[in-house]
Formats: structure tokens, sequence, C-alpha cells
């Protein structure tokens, strides 16, 4: 297969951060790198993700800033809309600029002491970087506690005692990280106790944010963070953050629930973090007791003590909080077949925590057995047949692997049970042990299985709902300083949400305080003033818990970002978004609009443009002519294929312009027609159009330029209309017309893996009229050439482009639709020629779908056909009806009658080119030469494939 095919999808990401306070980078000279993912962070915050192609290893200033500032303009104006809060009411009225000036906000204590623990074995290496990365933390109050779990040698030893002297050492013979991180808990001096792993780098503000994290809300027991790839320049490291990674986005959470029975919504433990980040108070170990010693790393179970523990915080009543600015930094395995062990633990490891929780929370049982269930379908069966499909997105036995370790996890267990019975009482591990009263506690409390629910979890049941007293001032109303504001009843509230709801209201000229007098509500509704101006409310679910500054500020901003920079920052309403975002633009080191010069396609790209015409000679002149005024300095061939050489009408038209080569194609049909210039181009992208179209001279640079990026295999341009001067040419854009708006958008593999129970949308990328294709694609095993059975002149209609489409986003690559690259469509002009067109598109439509159900084994296409299309059909004869729509009734049944002939349509097409023969396969300009040199190989293709005698360069 012809190197030049595709860009491997597993080429190297290139991972790095872009602090927005500070220049931006210089990206160049990665020219070994596939894409950018660049972590976005604010003050340090981060925001989330961006990814950039790439081309010839750069990414231009003008590209980042663009990319920046359209997909992370509202979160930086909401965080720095959170960060201006407290200064309104100090300074009144802050411009943008203002907030854009603002110091980063400084975190002032207090400062308890943190006892950062690292759990290790076996892994000195990684260890090493992990210490050298924990060094750096910016916290004044902080110690290192290594705890070398069941060492096979002294090489982890004599690297934190040699290297490290103010590192404490401990070794915990025990094998297991639960019983590793029980001893830390022991001896760990800290008031808070945080937790990462030997393989994870953490950031500078880690501790810090953690701490605050716990200060703000002291109901607030267990903090989790988000966890971000160190790296990914593997396969291994690549399909491990597609599988989903450690991450859990970029907002805070706080989950909390009454002590007693959790909710099913929150048993799902990995939703809340990892135990590669998380942070406890060391009080709470006295309450709930330590991590499940036949759970984790280094067990039979293999995993998942860390979702146990998150279980039991909230099982207790506590309040566990997710927080994104505590960072750290994870390398994923690099090897894939310590990715398959991974993702097999992984599986036994969740099932395994499973079979813990129906043994031990009878509350919770039926609803852990409902969620294994779920999970074994969703997480696995679900996604075992899309890797089936699509084996090129995630390889199907990584799918396996997991999916046996689900069923292992079942067993296991009560083996890790057993197991870690015999390790507690092993007297060849005990003689080296202190006597620790925890260890006893959690070789008790986790041993003792059926009574582990009363002696570890220890809570007793209490009511989720308490009786509220409303008092008589809020029951007869409530009022916002603006005296105008409407007055609200409480039991409009009761009526709406069935359970009390608290009314506060805040005032953003005043210092926010924590809202304390709501401890017998879960919900509370806060209005928002501004200078005695109502902005509006936030509904926070507070849990019978105070609400804090930080998550009055957090919803707030949330909620309120734009009304803020209206109402307090003095931009009318109209403008409030674009100067904002323009002062981001100078304040924030972002240059819009093409600052620094793009990347461009080189010259040495040729372009083929090939034409399919049938007896149209005055629409194709002007074709032409377009075409050959187009303004470039790369090579432009241009290819007219007659698909009705017979008639005599096109090739006079041909040898009115000396550049263009005709090739004739007999068998009617425009798949045929495309097919033959296809092979018979010789540029590094074939770019198609109709012989209706009138192109402007910059088309082709515009319609080429995105294919500096590798992963880009087509794209598609926006169609106008050259005149809407007859009834039919407006219906036909009221209908739809062929352009695709005026914003650009790409899609991919993920994309087209996303449309779980419906067709996937192929239809609205745009359309060969105005389309272009790296050529190596048409000699892709899984791509090839357009499907001869669909399109124009044949029985079917239309559909071969865009089931070409399906084919590139199945093989999992990019298609961009840019309208820059815009060309003008002379619509038909008359209703006969419309009516005649719209039943074709309507028999096109079905046998498009039927043949992804056919050859493709693609079921979505029929639940398009038998749901989807009656829909879309009774809802527009509807709109018709109430007047709402002008498009005529007659012509929706004329849709209808051609989807219901579309079955057979395709049959009659199917057989049509069973009889004529397929298209001659395409093979790049390379290899032409050694084909035509072994008559052997030649002679192997099928006979109705010898077309090259009707290849006739004329006047060239």
């Amino acid at each position: 297969m012809n190197t030049d095919l595709v860009a491997t999808v597993f080429r190297p990401i290139k991972v790095m951060d872009i602090e927005l306070s500070q220049p931006l980078p210089v990206i160049e000279g990665l020219t070994q790198y596939d894409k950018l993912q660049a972590l976005i962070r604010l003050h340090s915050l981060p925001l989330g993700y961006l990814e950039m192609p790439l081309p010839s290893g750069r990414c231009t200033e003008a590209d980042l800033s663009d990319a920046i500032l359209s997909q992370y303009s509202s979160s930086i104006l909401c965080y720095l809309t959170k960060v201006g809060v407290p200064y309104l009411s100090q300074l009144g009225n802050l411009t943008t600029t203002d907030l854009c000036q603002l110091p980063k906000p400084v975190y002032a204590g207090p400062f308890p002491l943190v006892t950062v623990v690292v759990c290790t074995r076996n892994r000195a290496a990684d260890l090493k970087h992990c210490l050298d990365a924990i060094h750096q933390l910016d916290y004044p109050n902080y110690e290192v506690l290594v705890v070398d779990n069941a060492p096979s040698d002294a090489t982890t030893e004599d690297l934190v005692r040699g290297q490290y002297p103010d590192v404490r050492y401990v070794c915990e013979p025990k094998p297991g990280l639960s019983w590793a991180r029980n001893r830390s808990i022991v001896e760990a001096y800290g008031e808070i106790v945080a937790y990462t792993d030997d393989d994870v780098m953490v950031d500078a503000e880690w501790v810090t944010r953690l701490v605050k994290a716990f200060n703000d809300d002291k109901q607030v027991m267990a903090v989790t963070g988000l966890v971000v790839p160190y790296e990914l320049e593997t396969e291994s490291q690549i399909l491990f953050e597609r599988h989903g990674g450690f991450g859990r986005g970029f907002q805070q959470k706080r989950y909390q629930v009454p002590a007693g029975k959790v909710p099913k919504h929150l048993l799902g433990g990995g939703q809340f973090g990892t135990g590669a980040n998380m942070a406890y108070r060391k009080s709470l170990f006295d309450t709930i007791g330590g991590f499940n010693v036949a759970l984790g790393a280094g067990t039979p179970s293999m995993g998942c003590e860390d979702h146990e523990m998150y279980f039991r915080v909230l099982k207790a009543g506590y309040a566990l909080m997710y927080e994104p600015s505590a960072l750290v930094r994870h390398r994923h395995r690099r090897n894939y077949e310590t990715l398959r062990s991974q993702l097999a633990n992984d599986g036994i490891g969740l099932y395994s925590y499973f079979v813990w929780a129906f043994l031990n929370c009878s509350e919770e049982r039926w609803d852990f057995v409902k969620l294994a269930l779920w999970w074994l379908w969703y997480g696995n069966l679900r996604w075992l047949w899309i890797s089936f499909k699509y084996p090129n997105r995630f390889p199907v036995d990584l799918r396996w692997v997991e999916l046996k370790g689900c069923f292992v996890g079942l067993t296991r267990y009560q083996k890790a049970l057993k197991s870690a019975t015999e390790i507690a009482n092993d007297p060849a591990i005990a003689q080296h042990l202190h006597q620790l009263p925890l260890d006893a506690a959690v070789e008790t409390s986790t041993l003792t299985v059926h009574q582990l629910e009363h002696q570890v979890i220890g809570i007793e049941n209490s009511s989720l709902n308490s009786v509220i007293h409303i008092s008589q001032t809020q029951e007869e109303f409530i009022t916002s300083t603006d005296t105008s504001a409407p007055q609200i009843t409480a039991s409009s509230y009761f009526a709406q949400y069935g359970t009390p709801v608290a009314l506060r209201f805040v005032e953003l000229s005043q210092p926010l305080q924590t809202i304390a007098d709501v401890l017998e509500y879960q919900k509370v509704r806060v209005f928002v003033s501004y200078n005695g101006q109502l902005m509006g409310k936030v509904d926070i679910d507070n849990g019978n818990c105070p609400i804090t500054t930080s998550i009055l500020e957090e919803a707030i901003t949330n909620a309120f970002s734009q009304q803020l920079l209206e109402f307090g920052l003095r931009l009318g309403p109209n403008l409030s978004w674009v100067q904002a975002v323009s002062t981001l633009a100078n304040g924030w080191h972002l240059k819009p609009n093409g600052a620094t010069s793009r990347a461009e396609l080189s010259t040495g790209s040729s372009v083929s443009i090939v034409v399919a015409t049938y007896d149209r000679p005055d629409d194709l002149r002007h074709c032409l002519q377009s075409l050959c005024a187009q303004e470039s300095s790369r090579s432009i061939e241009i290819i007219v294929v007659d698909n009705h050489p017979v008639s005599g009408l096109t090739a006079p038209v041909v040898e009115e312009f000396s550049t263009v080569k005709l090739v004739q194609e007999p068998r009617q049909g425009l798949a045929y027609a495309r097919n033959a210039g296809i092979v018979a181009s010789s540029g590094t992208i074939v770019a198609m159009t109709d012989d209706d179209v009138i192109a402007p001279p910059n088309w082709i640079e515009q319609l080429v330029a995105p294919f500096t990026r590798s992963d880009i295999m087509a794209v598609t341009g926006n169609v106008l209309p050259a005149e809407l001067e007859t009834l039919s040419q407006r219906l036909f854009e009221t209908y739809g017309g062929l352009g695709r708006g005026f914003e650009s958008f790409e899609v991919n593999g993920d994309w087209f893996e996303c449309f779980a129970r419906k067709a996937v949308t192929t239809w609205t990328l745009g359309a060969t009229a105005n389309a272009a294709f790296r050529a190596c694609i048409f000699h892709h095993p899984k791509i090839g050439l357009m499907d001869e059975a669909l399109g124009p002149g044949m029985p079917s209609g239309v559909g071969e482009d865009i089931y070409l489409f399906y084919k590139v986003l199945k093989a999992g690559y990019t298609i961009l639709y840019n309208p820059q690259a815009h060309v003008w469509h002379k619509h038909r002009r008359t209703m006969q020629a419309l009516r005649h067109q719209l039943f074709n598109y309507s028999k096109g439509h079905v046998a498009y779908h039927l043949t992804t159900l056919l050859r493709d084994k693609d079921w979505r296409g029929l639940v398009q056909i038998l749901i989807g299309l009656p829909l879309a059909h009774s809802s527009r004869i509807y709109y018709r009806l109430r007047g709402w729509s002008d498009y005529p009734i007659s012509l929706i049944l004329l849709e209808i009658l051609g989807n219901l002939i579309g079955p057979l349509a395709l049959l009659q097409s199917r057989w049509r080119v069973m009889c004529e023969g397929t298209s001659t396969s395409y093979l790049p300009p390379s290899q032409r030469l050694q084909v035509f040199l072994k008559p052997d190989s030649w002679g192997a293709t099928e006979q109705s494939h010898k077309r090259s005698d009707l290849i006739s360069p004329t006047n060239s």
C-alpha cells in the first residue's frame, strides 16, 4: 500500500501547557508529531485542552490565538469575572481591562502540615522523577513519605536515603497497595494526607490547591484532582487517553449526601477521580477506617480500593470534592502489552469492587447489581461492538481483555480476602512489623466481611428528608433590594420542587459571605443583584450544608459571567461580548484575525480537477472558463469526463481549451464518470465540481489549503446559488440547497462513532459539486473509488458522494468544511426539472442507507429509513399545514414516493453494475508504469477494467 496513503493514526501527539498570562510559545520543529494537545491554563488554573494540527511541524501564532479565543473566550471571561467579584465591593465598577490586570489570586493560608505519600514497588527510576517534581512544590509546610511495598531489593531504599535525605522512607512488607496506604496513615504526621503514584509528576501548586479546597469547606473530608497525560509519545499512551484516561473534566464538583443510603448515581467511584491524585483529612480514617486490604493493586482483586474509599466517605455523610486545579501529570504505559494488562486489571478491579459491595452494602446491594449489568453493556459490550465495526479506531483485543477481566473479577474478591487473611497471619511478615493499632483495626474490619458495613462504615441510617420550618416572614414574601422586583412565595417553590427550598439573596456590591443558615435544606435558590439591579437566580444543591464563598463565587460566575460584564463592567448589552473578547486579545497576548501568516500548502502539491458532464455544452463552457482562470502557482490538471460521448456535444467544447484533458466514459452514471476521471488523474489532490458550476479565481487555493494538515483526507466547500430567478430555484434553496453554511467545521472518526442510535449525517458535510480529496484515499483498501451503483445517471439517483464521505470517516480520517472555498451553482430553472431532481434525491437517500446496511453492516441506516424519514416528512407536512413553511406538500409527497422506490432502485442499479462491470482500480502515478511493464499483473485484472483506450488528451 502506498506509504503516503495515510499518516498513521498513532503518530505521536505533542503535550504541553500554555499559560495565557504569558506570551504564546513558539511552536515549530515538531515534524515527528501529528498534532498538539495543549493544556490551556490561566493563572495556573486549567481551562481545558486545545488540539491543533501541526502541518510541517509548526503551529503559527495566529492559528493558536484564533483557536484559543474561539474555544476559551467564555471560560477566560468567566474566570476573570470570578476573580473580579471580590473587588466589586471595594472598587465599584470594573472594566474588562481592569479584570485582565488583576493579579493572580494568592492563597494566604492557613497552612496545615500535609503529608505527601508515594507508595511504590520496584520502580526506582519513576520514583526519582516523582520526587524531583514533589520537591518543586510551592507549599511551605509539607513532608514527604515514601512507602516501599514488599520490595524485591534495596534499590528504592538506596535511592531515597542516598539522594533525598529529607524524605522519610518506610518499608511495608505486606504486599498490596492498601497495606502500604494504611501504613502511611499511621506514619503520617500531617493533618492532611495527600496520595500520588510513583509514575506521576505533581504540579507545583498541587498541595496548595488541595489545602484550599479543604479550608474553604470544613464539610469536605476528601479531595481528588485532575490527572492529565505527561506525554503521548506511543501508540499505547494515545490509546489509553482515547479509552478515557484518568481525567474527570475541568469543572469543580462537590458530592455529598446525608449519611445513609448512597444514591445509585453516585455508586460508580470512577467519576470522582483516581488514587493517583487524592487527599484526605487524617481524622477521617479514625471514623471510617483505612483502605480495604482485599482491594487494590498487588492483590488478586487488582484495584478499586480508591473507589471503595470514596463510597465510604459519601456513606458516612461527608463531602467529597473534585478540584481540577489540583493537577498532576501521569506517565501512561508506553508498551502495548502493559496497556493490555492494565485494562484487564481495570476490569478485574471494578467487578471485585462490585462483589465487595454486594456482600457488604445491604442498602445499595441491588443498585450495585444494576450498575454492574449496565456497565457490562455500556462500558464493555457496546464498545466491543464498536471496535469490531471500526477496529482502526480502538483495537478489538483491548476491548476483549477488559471484558474478560470483568468476568474474572467476579471471583477475585473472595481470593483477595483469603490472601489478605494469610498475609495478616504470616509470622514471617509480622516479625518485621511493629504492632500498629491501625493495622489491627484494618485487619479486623476488612476480614470480617459480613460485619463490614457496621464495623468499618459504622454509620446509622438517617432520614434523607428533614422537617423544614418556614418563618412567617419568608412564607409571606421575599423581595430583593430592588423594590420593583416581583414578590416570590416559598410555597411556589414547594410546588415546583416537591421539597422545601431555601430562598436567599446576594448583593454583589457587598462582600460575599458564607450562607450558613441553610442546614435544614437540600437546595437553595440564590437571587443575585448588583447595585440593586436583579440579575437572576441560581440553584445550588447544598445537601443540608453551608454554602461557602468559593461555592457562591463558582455558581454566580458560571451563571452570570456575561451579565456581570453588562451590569458591573459598564459595557452596553450589544457590545459587551465583542469588547470583552477584543480586550482579551490585547490583554492576554492573543492576536486574532491573522496577526501572523499561516502555514500554506506547498506548491509541489499538484491538483487534478475532475468535471463530469452529460450533454450540457453551454454550461460546461462557462465552467471551464472559470477553471482555466484559477489563480494558482501550483500544477493544475483539468480533466473533463464525457459521460455520453456518442452525442458528440462535449468534445468540441473541450477542444476550445488546449490544456484540458478529455476522458470518455460511455457507461452512464456520475460515479462511473468521476471514477474514470480519478483513474486518469495525476495530481496528489483530486478536486471535483459539476459542469453547471462557476468557480471564483481563488477557489482551488481556498479548497486545497487545509491539506497542510496530514489528518485531513477530504475538504468540502460552500455551494451558493448563481441565481434565484424562478420558483423552482427558490424552492430548491428552501429544500436545503447545496451549501452548508458560513462557519467552518470538521468531523472525524470520533464524530462518525458518536451516532449511537441514528444514521451518520454525512449529507450535512457538503457535496462533490465542490470537494477535494487526497488522491491516495482512492487506493485505500477500505475506501477506494465511488460506488458505481449510486449517483445520478443510475436508477438509485444520488448518494455516491456521501457514501465516499462515509468510507473516509469510517476509516478514521478527517473531513473539513471550508466555506471560504465557495462556488456558484446554477439551480434547475423549471419545476419539472426540480421534481425530477428531488425524486432522485429521495431514492438515493434510501439507497445510500441500504448500502451502509448491506455492505458495512451498519444498522443505523435502517433506523433512518424506518423512523427518521417518516418523522421528518410528518413534521414538514405539519409545519406546512400550520403555515410555518412555504414548502409545497406536493413536493413532500414526491419525496415520500422516492423513498418508497429507493430499495427497488438500488436493486436495479446493482444489477446494471454487474452487467456493465466496475471501474478500473486507481493506482498512484508512481505505480502505473510498473503495471504497464508487468503484463501479468495487468492481465490479472478484469477485462472490463481495461479502459485506457478511452483516455484522449485532446490538443495536449
